[in-house]
């Protein structure tokens, strides 16, 4: 008997150890079938607390039974008979306990210190009832000692369970995550409190330190050795590291350029880790926000991307982007450079943008691609065509536009000039130097515009459809898409500038909305649509309902902490103003001019065939329109694009039709939606 109580003991201390060994050396576990996982983690919170309340009762009655065990020395000792009427009772006293004291609403993969504390609490207090039941039942013959242990069998079993069951989850979701293998430089306090956030993230693994303290080398923290600095690149070899987090904030500046300038040779991505103070500043600071986690004002999925999309347009050929140093222009010339092309030619007529990008891409290390930065105006019909020529140009993107409505309400005849003209001679140069593949990027604001901007990019669309008609060896295509989030033209950056100085948040109609995506989704979906183009067609991207500008407004002001100042809360912290609409601005935006658009191989990207101008007709407006532009006339501009640009009707004399455009609003959305596969 007593060899039996020894073997139980020795038994729980060495799975209780082996744990601790398993965990702190982040190996694998044995445990269930992949599916069986992966139907736990999807389980609702219901049945997840079932299974922790079913769990407690199998383990609260074997603690029971072995504490009793272990201090009678015996595996049913005649004393546990007598006193078998305490296990219904610990049941029935522990189960609402528990429930009381949050031990089910906590997440096992992110049980802590914490939530061990408050179960130790939580046990303590049942433990008293239990004291409690045996004193008025009748405690005679009831070895004291056994509540001891039963207390501690409880606190390792319970306790232990959901420390081992939440071990085992977070392994196995990151383990399919397939994290980034680190090393931390700097074995101090530092290092070692990014070891344990790094071990229970899912993005990184830590694998080891390095240190140039001799005094650390051979220790080991959080269950990873610590060696010389010098042995950095051996263990890069042994453990397949990607990444050096530099863990001393105390050091001075040239202390960490010294580091990184040491290592920089090694095949190593080199981070610092700020201070605690610097990340205490960081956050006291609501008004600070990143503005690529603004995404999430869009409310749906993120578009997927179709791998065999990417690159027919552009994998080893020579690339040509126009407006490179814009938003689209700029992420379009990442996103390309990263499908390795044979040469990537950065067309742009600001000076500062072009160096920005060209800098910025030269340093990506991508070597495969020569890229090219070209300084000019694609107004320029003699020059655009050299450059082709120079380049062998097999593929352009098409990106260079004015954008901002107002500026070009106010400035027709540069808008004209730049959006209009400048495609018409960038595709005719195309033409005539037998480029591949021409793509024109485009906009929800040509959609039976109201302002000059969006007459001026359909205008731009009438002349892509009528080469496309034309016979030749270019293949054209038409991208349309809404407004793209973080763009020099977006409404986000307007409203953080604003926000960050404490506001207002200005506004031109509480009923305006827009549809939109983020910059990555917008340049993807225009080298995705290059590759299914057959000439001539318009693609348009499925984007869910639109979203109210003033929804935007007020996420963006909870995102930055703050509160929205009106009426009804006159101590928040961000007041929104009503501004008026512009002119030549719309309530609402629409992607599609014709109907029954087509289904593409890509389930969230629409092909619509619109209508175009006869050859002739286009090509008296675009001379007409080229005298009026010379002549710096803009009222005739004005008339010319209300002639040419069917459904174009300035805002001043379409002020009736807004209160429809929430229909066909709804009914473009519907529409895209219908024929998504």
């Amino acid at each position: 008997m007593i060899g039996n109580s020894i073997f139980a003991a020795v038994t729980i201390l060495a799975l209780a150890v082996a744990y601790l060994w398993v965990r702190g050396h982040g190996f694998s576990l044995p445990g269930p079938s992949e599916h069986n996982v992966e139907s736990i983690l999807s389980l609702s919170r219901l049945r997840k607390q079932s299974l922790k309340i079913g769990l407690d009762i199998v383990l609260l009655p074997v603690c029971l039974w072995l504490a009793f065990a272990l201090r009678l020395d015996a595996l049913w000792p005649a004393t546990l008979t007598e006193f078998a009427w305490l296990f219904p009772w610990t049941i029935a006293f522990a189960v609402p306990l528990f429930i009381r004291a949050g031990m089910y609403r906590a997440t096992v993969r992110y049980v802590g210190l914490r939530s061990i504390v408050a179960m130790a609490e939580a046990i303590t207090i049942h433990i008293a009832l239990l004291t409690a039941a045996l004193i008025i039942g009748g405690s005679e013959g009831f070895p004291r000692s056994v509540l001891a242990i039963y207390w501690a069998l409880c606190l390792l079993l319970v306790a232990g369970s959901r420390l081992f069951i939440g071990a085992y989850l977070r392994h196995y979701i990151k383990a399919n995550r397939k994290p980034r293998r680190a090393i931390i430089f700097g074995a101090g306090q530092r290092g070692a409190e990014l070891a344990r956030a790094l071990q229970e993230s899912l993005e990184y693994t830590p694998v080891a330190f390095v240190d140039d303290k001799q005094a650390l080398h051979h220790t080991e923290i959080h269950g990873m050795p610590v060696y010389a600095s010098d042995r950095l690149g051996d263990l890069i070899a042994q453990h397949g590291a990607e990444d050096l987090f530099l863990a001393i904030p105390s050091a001075s500046k040239s202390r960490i350029r010294e580091v990184q300038i040491r290592f920089e040779d090694l095949p190593i991505n080199i981070r610092t880790v700020p201070a605690i103070a610097d990340l205490i500043t960081r956050i006291s600071d609501p008004r600070k926000f990143d503005a690529e986690d603004v995404s999430d004002i869009i409310g749906r999925d993120p578009v997927p991307v179709d791998e065999e999309l990417l690159q027919p347009t552009v994998l080893g050929k020579s690339v040509m982007v126009t407006g490179a140093g814009g938003s689209i222009g700029s992420e379009l010339s990442r996103q390309i450079l990263s499908i390795k092309p044979s040469r990537l030619v950065l067309f742009e007529v600001s000076e500062a943008a072009l160096y920005l990008i060209d800098r910025e891409l030269k340093a990506s290390g991508v070597t495969a691609t020569e890229i090219m930065p070209v300084l000019g105006t694609v107004t320029d019909r003699e020059k655009t065509r050299s450059i082709i020529q120079k380049h062998a140009v097999q593929t352009i993107y098409h990106a260079a536009a004015y954008k901002h409505v107002p500026l070009v309400e106010d400035n027709p005849v540069a808008g004209v000039e730049n959006n209009a003209f400048g495609t018409w001679h960038m595709a005719n140069s195309a033409v005539a130097e037998g480029v591949e593949t021409f793509v024109l990027v485009s906009t929800d604001k040509a959609v039976r515009p109201t302002n000059v901007m969006g007459a001026s990019k359909r205008l731009a669309e009438l002349c892509i459809q009528g080469l496309a008609a034309r016979p030749s060896g270019t293949r054209f295509t038409i991208v349309r898409f809404g407004n793209v989030l973080g763009s020099s033209g977006s409404v986000v950056p307007l409203f953080q500038e604003q926000i960050a100085e404490g506001g207002p948040v200005t506004i031109t109609h509480p009923d305006v909305t827009r549809y939109f995506m983020t910059i990555p989704e917008a340049s993807s979906l225009v080298i995705q649509a290059a590759s299914m183009g057959r000439g001539g067609e318009v693609f348009v991207l499925d984007m869910g309902q639109s979203i109210k500008i003033l929804d935007i407004a007020k996420r963006l002001i909870r995102l930055a902490g703050l509160r929205v100042r009106n009426a009804d809360f006159s101590s928040g912290d961000i007041e929104i103003l009503f501004t008026g609409l512009r002119p030549g601005e719309k309530l609402y935006e629409e992607l599609l001019i014709g109907e029954n658009p087509e289904r593409t191989p890509h389930p969230r990207i629409i092909r619509a065939r619109e209508t175009d101008l006869e050859w002739g007709q286009l090509t008296k407006a675009l001379d007409d329109l080229e005298v009026a532009c010379r002549n710096y006339d803009k009222d005739a501009v004005r008339r010319m694009l209300e002639k040419v640009v069917k459904g174009y009707a300035p805002r001043k004399t379409s002020e009736a039709r807004l209160s429809s455009n929430s229909l066909d609003s709804s009914i473009t959305s519907e529409a895209l939606r219908s024929h998504s596969p």
